[in-house]
């Protein structure tokens, strides 16, 4: 094989490849990163049959661990969507809140509803209702707009059962109930940094546009929507049960080892947790909705997860290379002590990410790299997930397909789209890694 520098400079171009195929050239990523991972392994000077086993046994193996988990997961975000579920939490908030803070309760329902929900399709359902609360309150439809946009942003990039993140973790062996916990504190502080910045900044723009529901009307075309509590419950235990199963596995063995180590570890297992949550979903579905829920809904979930599958995998595949590359004893030996730490990850992602667009793409890439840097660097793997997340929201601009998602539906002009949107996402994105390097301090 070639030597660790060498390998290290062909890292640099693998990485150009893959931003010049998937931002110049728009090819699809699944494609890119199969070939990249390909001609890695054959630039690196692994024999050929070796090449081949490693990037269909990182696939595979990837796949074998998270692939159920994004399935589910989508599937849920499906079923909220079509039941209205999301509507109801947002509703929920909205009256916690109240009326005349609708753009922080927009931000916080954006919050919750992409655990399960990419945060695209998120915006989508939720943007007739921010637009009647825009008119109903009498607030700047631009920065009610940003505070959606924004919340959604959060949890996207740093909160599984979303893709990106879940990916990550496999990736990094990152425990996934710790990734959980602490990616909803990093993610309450990244949302409110996008609300800050939009009631800060974006405030001060107007838009005119044509209401095609009154919030009224909007909520009375649902009819009668599933309570709250009800709502969120295919989001809340498939989370508690996988952090049960973090907590059960804690060195003090606090359930000990016996049955109930047996039962939380198996529902806990976040293949189950997400399963069960699809059922728990599925009860959300009223009586006349029940064929079309199991007929449509739930295959549209199915193929909605299939890009993201091919995506993930193919990041694995790409990461199994690197962990066989020389760059790995190289950087051991010779750049452990470069004082870098979490802030490698974190401009890793933020070149990809502002580089080629997808948040996703950014995310899993970048953790691919990391995987076999954690040790020589000494990186705690649930920090490096968030860091990376933090990384993979800043910035979005013209290349971001949300970038569009969100000035497109608010009725925002490109040009106001630049001024507003995507420095709000490098905001929330920094103020994200600061919190993350916060807690690199007690952990």
């Amino acid at each position: 094989m070639v030597s660790g520098p060498v390998a290290i400079i062909l890292l640099i171009v693998a990485v150009v490849l893959i931003i010049f195929g998937t931002a110049r050239l728009k090819m699809n990523p699944f494609i890119v990163l199969v070939t990249v991972a390909i001609l890695y392994g054959i630039a690196i000077g692994m024999p050929l049959p070796d090449v081949v086993d490693t990037v269909t046994g990182g696939f595979g193996s990837t796949l074998g661990y998270i692939g159920i988990v994004i399935i589910a997961g989508t599937i849920i975000g499906v079923l909220l969507e079509k039941t209205g579920a999301a509507l109801s939490m947002t509703q929920a908030v909205l009256k916690l809140v109240g009326q005349d803070r609708a753009p922080l309760a927009m931000s916080i329902a954006g919050m919750i509803v992409s655990i399960p929900v990419f945060c695209d399709s998120g915006y989508v359902v939720l943007t007739p209702l921010n637009k009647a609360l825009a008119v109903q309150t009498k607030k700047s439809m631009p920065m009610m707009a940003i505070a959606l946009g924004t919340g959604l942003h959060a949890t996207h990039a740093l909160v599984p059962p979303t893709p990106g993140p879940i990916a990550a973790a496999s990736e990094l062996g990152a425990d996934l109930g710790t990734v959980i916990l602490l990616g909803l504190f990093v993610a309450i502080f990244s949302m409110l940094a996008g609300y800050w910045f939009a009631v800060k900044f974006a405030s001060k723009y107007k838009i005119d546009m044509e209401l095609e529901e009154s919030y009224d009307s909007l909520i009375a075309k649902y009819g009668k929507l599933p309570g709250t509590f009800h709502s969120v419950l295919p989001l809340l235990v498939p989370i508690l049960l996988i952090l049960l199963n973090s907590v059960a596995k804690l060195p003090g063995r606090p359930f000990g080892e016996a049955a109930m180590f047996k039962l939380l570890t198996f529902v806990g297992a976040p293949a189950v947790a997400l399963v069960i949550g699809v059922f728990i979903a599925l009860t959300l579905v009223v009586k006349d909705k029940r064929a079309e829920a199991r007929d449509e809904w739930i295959a549209h979930g199915v193929h909605n997860a299939g890009l993201i599958l091919a995506i993930t995998g193919a990041g694995g595949a790409f990461g199994k290379v690197l962990q066989a590359s020389p760059m790995v004893e190289y950087i051991g030996t010779t750049m452990e002590g470069l004082p870098l730490g979490l802030l490698l990850p974190f401009l890793i992602a933020v070149v990809i990410k502002t580089a080629q667009g997808s948040g996703t793409v950014s995310i899993i890439t970048t953790a691919a790299i990391m995987a076999p840097l954690l040790e020589p660097f000494g990186l705690n793997p649930v920090l490096t997930v968030l860091a990376i997340g933090s990384g993979a929201v800043v910035v979005s601009h013209a290349n971001d397909s949300y970038f569009w998602v969100v000035s497109q539906f608010a009725g925002m002009p490109t040009k106001m789209a630049y001024k507003l949107w995507t420095p709000a996402t490098g905001v929330q994105g920094v103020a994200a890694f600061i919190v993350v390097m916060i807690l690199s301090i007690f952990i």
